[in-house]
């Protein structure tokens, strides 16, 4: 049985409004401080805390790349920030 393509109408998607660009300010036990920017999501893998860029989708899934990680162990702070903001807070 051959499949009749004449009669299937194509799924278009609409995006949404583009996420805000955001970055996350990482204070650590030694007292430095990193900067992740491009990534808008991030969790726990294990030992590790993993920042991811999802492109707008509603979570981290297979298609998220991953931009930095940190030992989980090692983190006393995450800030998220908007980009383009000072990282301390002062804009």
């Amino acid at each position: 049985m051959a499949l009749d393509t004449a009669s299937i109408t194509p799924i278009r998607l609409t995006p949404g409004a583009a996420p805000s660009p955001v970055s996350f300010d990482i204070t650590l036990r030694d007292g430095s401080r990193e900067h992740v920017t491009g990534a808008d999501a991030y969790q726990q893998e294990q030992s590790m805390t993993t920042f991811f860029r999802t492109e707008g989708r509603r979570g981290i899934d297979c298609w998220s790349v991953r931009m930095a990680s940190f030992r989980t162990d090692q983190i006393l702070a995450i800030r998220r920030c908007q980009i383009g903001s000072d990282p301390a807070g002062v804009t």
